[in-house]
């Protein structure tokens, strides 16, 4: 079955992030340990044994979203296997991915992120406030992927160009305007980072008290945290703050290609779910301020 080509494949021929191979991985495990439950030898799998599998999916409780991702994992897998001449042809052929309900990003009010942000920390000689601080301005003022945050080193930071260099998705590079008082935000952060007494220090940007790079988990920490203190919605993600970013744009007239360009969207269908936000809070708006609303 070449599983392991497959996940090589992705990694260095189509430049998928680890968290997405993981993915593709856990999804092909799932399908081949129903495969075996069954009693249903690889090579025999066709079109009705997909969606037998499918089938049993819903009837376990899984969301079309779910279920979606492993059709296009295995979608991807029989491409890759006819590709290599393990199979003839795929069984994912006639299969289509299930409709979903369509959710709005959820996101933060613009003013209230501008306030907490505004405030700042309570200690000015804070190394672990200032980089905390930063997470926030860098999340919520460029609308950066937590894995491109995660990424950015000491040098991609251009100063004097008021631009970061950040790393997406598949190795894509692009550069990100940053304002001002990030710059400065920024600036005070490394200073206080190179007084620190670290025995290993890394050159990534964001550090953890030891001086080693930060780790998924305290981004999640740190912005659910702050946001707790502004709003108290379930959902206080990294991802939140790039909702939030791409929101405020287009509610404050920026162009939807230049919102795109900023986020890293390979296609403009990914960058136009902002587009309900807004159309929402133009209704708002309408229902409090029309006399006859």
């Amino acid at each position: 079955m070449n599983k392991q080509r497959f996940l090589s494949f992705l990694e260095f021929e189509k430049r998928y992030s680890a968290h997405t191979i993981s993915a593709y991985d856990l999804e092909i495990d799932r399908f081949l340990n129903f495969l075996s439950t069954e009693k249903i030898t690889f090579e025999d799998v066709d079109y009705r044994v997909i969606r037998h599998y499918l089938a049993v999916m819903k009837e376990n409780g899984r969301q079309a979203s779910s279920i979606n991702r492993s059709i296009s994992s295995l979608r991807s897998f029989y491409k890759f296997l006819v590709r290599e001449g393990v199979v003839t042809s795929s069984p994912m052929q006639l299969v289509h991915a299930l409709k979903t309900p369509k959710k709005l990003p959820v996101v933060v009010e613009q003013e209230k992120m501008v306030d907490l942000l505004d405030k700042g920390g309570t200690d000015p000689d804070s190394f672990e406030e200032a980089r905390d601080f930063v997470i926030l301005e860098l999340l919520f003022g460029t609308g950066i992927r937590l894995s491109e945050l995660l990424a950015i080193r000491e040098r991609d930071i251009d100063i004097y160009n008021r631009r970061i260099c950040i790393f997406g998705k598949r190795g894509k590079e692009r550069l990100v305007p940053v304002h001002q008082t990030l710059l400065e935000e920024i600036r005070r952060y490394l200073m206080l980072k190179y007084a620190q007494d670290f025995k290993n220090k890394s050159m990534h940007l964001i550090v953890t008290k030891e001086g080693k790079q930060a780790y998924p988990s305290l981004i999640y920490r740190t912005v659910q945290r702050y946001l707790g203190r502004i709003t108290s919605q379930q959902k206080k993600s990294p991802h939140v703050l790039r909702h939030t970013f791409a929101t405020a744009l287009l509610n404050n007239g920026a162009d939807l290609n230049a919102i795109k360009e900023l986020l890293g969207h390979a296609g403009l269908a990914a960058t136009q779910i902002y587009t309900h936000n807004s159309v929402e809070r133009l209704k708002s708006i309408y229902k409090q301020a029309h006399p006859k609303a």
